[in-house]
């Protein structure tokens, strides 16, 4: 599949645009069918989707990588991913995610401690929203922040799947859905 994504910028007081060519590839995985798109700058989002969807036949060159080392991961072979990332956000929400990243596989840490980390323990609120639109999973760990009472809190891909991610990174072994 392919998407094309239009970028404007303002050059030497006249306006130009340019095309990226956005590369989609379906996969799937222990916990659902997962969507990853990207381009030559990186990859800019990976969700997990909660209806069936069909698996992609081929995997685009940009994307193999990522597709790799997903793989890797879900087969105990790979705790950091290391292919190129490119998030769209706004500047706080990547200086979230870019702590978030600093979360070492198989630990945890509170939403109010993940604050503390950026500097304003009152933007806990804040911080919990710019996880929540974190837009690459697994890679970007947002399901490694957790409630100051250990609890599982928010998770956009469900409870469920955040429970079975951090079961996966403790090494529990994991029973099939």
């Amino acid at each position: 599949v392919l998407n094309i994504n239009i970028n404007y910028q303002n050059h030497l007081n006249g306006w130009f645009f340019y095309f990226c060519i956005m590369e989609t590839v379906i996969i799937n995985t222990p916990l659902g069918f997962a969507k990853i798109v990207g381009d030559k700058n990186g990859i800019t989002n990976i969700k997990i989707m909660d209806e069936e969807m069909e698996i992609s036949n081929s995997i685009p060159k940009i994307l193999q990588n990522a597709v790799s080392e997903l793989e890797e991961y879900f087969t105990c072979k790979r705790t950091i991913f290391t292919f190129l990332i490119n998030p769209n956000g706004t500047e706080f929400q990547k200086k979230v995610w870019k702590e978030l990243q600093q979360i070492p596989f198989g630990k945890t840490i509170s939403y109010q401690e993940l604050s503390i980390k950026l500097g304003d323990i009152k933007a806990i609120r804040a911080v919990a929203n710019a996880n929540g639109k974190n837009p690459l999973w697994i890679v970007i760990p947002c399901h490694r922040v957790i409630g100051s009472d250990g609890s599982l809190t928010g998770y956009a891909g469900g409870l469920w799947r955040k429970k079975w991610l951090l079961e996966h990174e403790s090494g529990i072994k994991q029973e099939s859905l």
